[in-house]
């Protein structure tokens, strides 16, 4: 455990988590949904997958989004807090919820996803519109995405504002770099936006390629995320990235990875963890099928934060981090429905 995250955390204090609220809209792949009048749908959103995970493990958890004020985002309201996500920094402003629609089984990175984002509350914030005095009162970790930035502009203006606030009050940073291609569509490339963001974050999570393309760190040419390269290799490239980002971004003091390929109808996963100039890694997971992968890599990121919030070892903080990321797979919504006793029966255990 890297003892310069844990020491700034504080059990008891909230966690904040930033990003858009969504709902997703889950057709059926064959038209069936047309036929019955049926069209699944579930309240989402990277960044509140991860507050709602963290609510249910326990963490004082609070969620800051934007939404227009009607009858519906009252409810949405009502069923947050009563799955204990604090609500009250929400914005109401605007007129419009998000919306993205993706069939069920497939992945947020396939083209099968279809946004329906433009000109919602969320994307309309603008930059002095937040009290982040107030926001920040009784928090200790700030939880922010990739995807917040991937926007507008402005939005990249709002986390910038964000992050700068979090810092000056020594809050603990959390950012996802997921990368969400549809959606960078106002002139700016990630590695144009994403490392005056880095350059806050005292915990950094993704993959050795999301790294490489948002924050610019060094990949081998040949390097590709394929199923077949050797594992070896990559849990390399992880160490090398993660040395980089550290020395690159002074503020950060652990970065984490994930790899998961495809595995028939199922995925092959493992992780690391890089803090205090080591690497742990966690045991790989395999499946040979799975319910739902949206979500997954959100209830990674909110074991992490558990596992630092609770000031567990590294690899107690990994096993957990990956083991409820890999029990996602099974449940078919957004965010995770797992307790921790439930993701600890998941946990396989090194030898």
């Amino acid at each position: 455990m890297s003892d310069q995250i844990s020491t700034l955390v504080k059990k008891g204090e909230k966690v904040l988590s930033f990003g858009e609220i969504l709902l997703r809209i889950c057709p059926d792949m064959d038209g069936q949904w047309l036929k019955e009048n049926k069209l699944p749908f579930y309240i989402g959103g990277a960044e509140l997958n991860v507050a709602t995970a963290l609510a249910l493990w326990e963490v004082p958890s609070t969620y800051l989004s934007a939404m227009p004020a009607n009858s519906i985002t009252e409810e949405i309201v009502a069923y947050l807090n009563e799955r204990n996500v604090d609500t009250t920094p929400m914005v109401f402003h605007g007129d419009r919820l998000g919306l993205y629609y993706l069939p069920k089984g497939k992945d947020l990175k396939n083209a099968g996803v279809i946004y329906d984002r433009a000109n919602s509350s969320y994307a309309d914030l603008k930059v002095g519109q937040i009290n982040w005095d107030s926001v920040f009162e009784g928090v200790t970790w700030f939880h922010f995405s990739a995807i917040c930035p991937a926007i507008n502009q402005t939005l990249a203006d709002v986390c910038l504002e964000a992050v700068k606030a979090a810092h000056a009050r020594n809050i603990t940073i959390s950012l996802d770099l997921n990368f969400r291609a549809k959606l960078w569509k106002y002139g700016k490339q990630p590695i144009d936006i994403l490392p005056q963001l880095a350059e806050y974050a005292t915990l950094i999570m993704g993959n050795v390629w999301a790294a490489n393309k948002m924050l610019g760190t060094a990949i081998h040419e040949d390097l590709l995320p394929s199923e077949g390269y050797a594992k070896e290799t990559l849990l390399q490239q992880a160490k090398d990235t993660s040395a980089e980002i550290l020395k690159s971004f002074p503020s950060c003091k652990a970065v984490a990875n994930t790899f998961r390929f495809d595995h028939g109808k199922g995925i092959r996963y493992y992780t690391a963890l890089y803090a205090d100039g080591t690497l742990t890694v966690s045991p790989e997971y395999v499946s040979e099928e799975i319910l739902d992968k949206v979500g997954s890599g959100d209830c990674f990121m909110a074991g992490l934060i558990y596992g630092f919030y609770q000031g567990l070892t590294a690899s107690a903080t990994l096993n957990f981090a990956t083991a409820a990321a890999y029990d996602k797979l099974y449940i078919p919504s957004d965010a995770t429905t797992s307790t921790v006793t439930d993701i600890e029966k998941r946990i396989i255990r090194h030898d």
